[in-house]
């Protein structure tokens, strides 16, 4: 049998805040940051405030974030080169497996930067402090290509695509530049 209404005052119902009046869909994140690449370099070196100085003298680099660390170091720290991030921190001995170039006695990897005139950027960094590990060239695959070191201890390809050269062609100029290698002294 039905109940019978109760005589009094109706009960309301308990208001609920407007976020929770509707259901909202979480925002899509993008898997990869916007302003960022699917590849990002970080680099680990020692005395990060003045290599982020120094990137900025020798190729332009634009300071974006910096966290401090512990002892005046650099925990975290991103510059803008162009389109590109690169991400740098100090070398934290105890904390992290990543060394820098000058604890290992050289480098394990290379950043290989595209510009748009590569004759004056290199010349930038080479007045900024960078060694020159192998001048401008022109190379068989269609790059003004030049390598550097800088002081520390990071190594960075510097080049301009000049000439797009088909597949065949290539092949060729490969197995003739490693044949002069191949005479070299």
């Amino acid at each position: 049998m039905p109940k019978a209404p109760q005589r009094g005052k109706p009960v309301k119902a308990a208001k609920r805040p407007p976020s929770a009046a509707r259901p909202t869909k979480p925002k899509a994140v993008r898997p990869v940051p916007a302003g960022y690449h699917t590849i990002t370099p970080y680099l680990t070196v020692n005395d990060g405030a003045r290599a982020l100085e120094f990137y900025a003298r020798a190729f332009g680099a634009r300071e974006v974030a910096r966290m401090p660390g512990p002892g005046g170091k650099i925990m975290h720290a991103e510059l803008r080169i162009g389109d590109s991030v690169v991400m740098l921190s100090d070398e934290f001995p105890g904390m992290s497996t990543c060394k820098a170039p000058t604890s290992l006695g050289g480098a394990t990897g290379s950043i290989f930067l595209y510009v748009p005139e590569v004759d004056p950027a290199f010349r930038r960094a080479v007045e900024a402090g960078c060694k020159v590990l192998m001048p401008l060239t022109n190379m068989f695959w269609g790059d003004r290509f030049g390598k550097l070191e800088d002081p520390f201890g990071n190594q960075w390809t510097m080049a301009t695509h000049v000439e797009d050269v088909p597949h065949d062609e290539m092949r060729r100029r490969a197995d003739d530049a490693m044949a002069k290698m191949g005479q070299r002294p």
